[in-house]
């Protein structure tokens, strides 16, 4: 078997007087007929080399029932009323309830007949009556918001468009909200995001008669998130600009509609989140000075009113509550998660005890809320919900899942290994307990390394079907994420990026080392940006590997910022229009590092039509590029999903399909 062939241009560009050849432009333009009829091609080749191995269908099988388990979200108020998600198993949406009366609020099932319209942002008014919500067709980024009556269950004729990257926040009347959206674009798939602006829609309006209330036509790159502060008295701007972890805070007075907007944080020097205020007192997590994370309070109108609360610590601070009159933090040591309780003025009080090593996420609520809950999960244990009394300290369980596996038949360990320059990176391996060290077990090395992006213990039914086919899974916390703070972010970014390759392929040979696999038996993935770091390692160490599997990935490094929101990674990449970026994006860019004649390894690349956040050119123009390059046997793959995007909103069905195809490939590969 043979992949179709793909056409070749002659295309050259002169970059920095450097020539660059890009055979496959053309595969830019996904609305083509030759691109269609690529993507075509290449479908039923790779759908032809699936069918043939007898696994797929057990795998299937398996992860369908492993899958259909009731899963619960973490519960949130409003207006009186107890909120949350359920899924009875296989829906291919998640469904909105009010809990306590087990009501239907809100069933994106019924969106589309394939679940590939999704429910993608929801805010409820303070009062309870009204759900502002957001709905993406086809995992696309764009949502349009719509605005149902909770009391009749009724939609209003409001519809506001072109939203993206924004949530809805509700003014004290409970009259309307403020989001923020992009102008309208010729090709919404492929078009640039670029001056973003801040509305305020008022109910029963029409869009075209949304209030702008704030905007920067100098400043095209610029986006705003607004949220309205608990007592209603603020509107509070956080001014971002593509993924720096950096922004901006403005305020507005609300009992004024024509209040000015002022200034909090005027300078692009760290990363500031408000957390709760009292009156004019507002307690924020910053990073200003403290790379770790701490906590500080600050007087509107004050500039000289800056104080620390909570210092900061050895650990990561991931996130602060502030609930009845608590400040509930959540920190990250060694990649997982603990939790401690503070007095508004910064006095440890307590830590709250979790059932063992793994990640938690929740503590929602209002400053003046007596408890609240959160949600616990490994890389064996389901997420699990508790309710936790803030005024007698007490955990109760909540909702825990039923999944038909054992989680006692397996061993969870974390190891620190040193990296090419002696840094040591940790790394969690999961798999069945009393196995041999012998190098023989069939290994999963996942990693993504970038945009502060911490990677904790997470559960994945995926994840139990591989680790029930003997299968050790292991997660390396290489730099380049948020594992350790921002210095450890900036240690795997733009001009350092090669420490985030280098940590994964040392990763992958201790694993090899150590006696869990050797590289025949060693599959590597990542998706996004993890998607551009197993495809860089292929290149750079492809004798080390028997399975690569870049999902959506950023792939050519000279051309990611001319498409939708690319040019938003350029503060963690680099420019590639600048000279000095340029040589060290081109000496990484797995599209570009390619060689021809090379024996490169089994690789299954994938991606979908509609993914708007990393095009699907990135893919096509890879699995072309190497497909042309291949110098061995092994298989080269690409998997184009349809009516799908980039991995949010995607339907149950479609994750079950395209899992058991990666594994069926994997499981084919390494044993062939």
């Amino acid at each position: 078997m043979t992949p179709p062939p793909t056409r070749r241009e002659n295309h050259t560009d002169f970059l920095h007087g450097i020539p660059v050849a890009d055979p496959y432009r053309w595969l830019e333009d996904p609305h083509s007929p030759e691109t269609q009829a690529w993507i075509a091609g290449q479908n039923q080749y790779t759908e032809h080399f699936l069918a043939q191995i007898p696994q797929r269908r057990a795998i299937t099988e398996r992860l369908t029932q492993l899958w259909n388990y009731e899963r619960i979200g973490i519960p949130f108020r409003e207006g009186g009323k107890l909120f949350g998600f359920r899924n009875t198993g296989l829906q291919n949406q998640n469904v909105l309830y009010e809990l306590r009366g087990s009501q239907v609020i809100l069933d994106p099932n019924t969106f589309s007949e394939d679940g590939t319209v999704a429910l993608t942002g929801i805010s409820v008014s303070k009062d309870g009556r009204w759900l502002a919500y957001g709905v993406s067709e086809g995992g696309s980024d764009w949502q349009t918001w719509r605005i149902r009556d909770l009391e009749s269950g009724e939609d209003l004729p409001d519809q506001i468009q072109w939203v993206k990257f924004s949530g809805a926040s509700w003014r004290p009347d409970n009259q309307g909200f403020y989001y923020s959206r992009y102008p309208a674009p010729e090709n919404p798939l492929e078009a640039v995001n670029t001056h973003q602006k801040l509305y305020y829609h008022r109910l029963g309006s029409p869009q075209s008669a949304d209030r702008l209330i704030y905007e920067r036509p100098d400043q095209p790159t610029w986006g705003f998130s607004a949220e309205v502060s608990e007592d209603g008295q603020y509107l509070f701007i956080s001014v971002w600009q593509g993924t720096e972890n950096k922004n901006l805070l403005l305020y507005q007075e609300l009992g004024d509609p024509d209040a000015p907007i002022q200034t909090l944080v005027g300078e692009w020097i760290a990363q500031y989140q408000i957390l709760a205020n009292q009156g004019r007192s507002c307690w924020i997590q910053t990073n200003h000075q403290a790379p770790q994370g701490k906590v500080v309070r600050v007087e509107l109108g004050d500039p000289d009113s800056w104080q620390e609360v909570i210092p900061e610590s050895k650990d990561t601070l991931e996130g602060v509550s502030y609930l009845n009159g608590q400040l509930v933090t959540r920190y990250l040591h060694d990649a997982h998660a603990q939790v401690k309780i503070f007095s508004p003025e910064g006095t440890w009080q307590r830590d709250l005890p979790l059932p063992g090593l793994g990640s938690v996420s929740g503590f929602g609520g209002k400053t003046t809320d007596t408890d609240t809950y959160f949600s616990f999960t490994n890389f064996v244990t389901p997420p699990t919900i508790y309710h936790y009394d803030l005024t007698t300290h007490t955990t109760t369980l909540f909702a825990q899942p039923q999944v038909d596996f054992d989680p006692t038949a397996y061993e969870v360990k974390q190891i620190f290994y040193p990296s090419r320059d002696g840094t040591a990176i940790p790394m969690f391996i999961t798999h069945k307990k009393g196995i041999p060290l012998d190098g023989s077990h069939p290994t999963y090395l996942y990693g993504y390394g970038g945009f502060n992006i911490a990677l904790t213990p997470s559960f994945s039914v995926g994840m139990l079907v591989w680790l029930e086919m003997g299968g050790i899974y292991a997660v390396a916390n290489c730099r380049g994420g948020g594992e350790y703070g921002e210095t450890w972010h900036e240690a795997g970014m733009k001009h350092q990026k090669q420490n985030v390759f280098d940590d994964f392929i040392t990763a992958a040979e201790t694993l090899i080392q150590q006696g869990y696999t050797c590289p025949k038996k060693l599959a590597i993935g990542g998706g996004s940006n993890g998607g551009l770091l197993v495809a860089a390692c292929l290149t750079q160490r492809p004798d080390l590997f028997g399975a690569v599997l870049p999902a959506v990935g950023v792939l050519d490094m000279l051309r990611f910022h001319q498409f939708t929101i690319g040019w938003a990674w350029i503060s963690e990449y680099g420019d590639p229009d600048n000279p000095d970026d340029f040589s060290t994006l081109l000496s990484y860019s797995p599209l570009h590092r390619l060689q021809p004649g090379t024996p490169y390894p089994a690789t299954l690349i994938t991606t979908a039509d509609h993914d708007d956040r990393v095009v699907p050119a990135h893919s096509f123009k890879f699995a072309a590029a190497l497909q042309y390059a291949q110098g061995g046997t092994a298989p080269i793959l690409i998997r184009i999903d349809t009516r799908a995007g980039h991995g949010a909103g995607k339907p149950t069905s479609k994750h079950i399909a395209e899992i058991a195809d990666k594994w069926a490939f994997v499981w084919h590969v390494i044993h062939s």
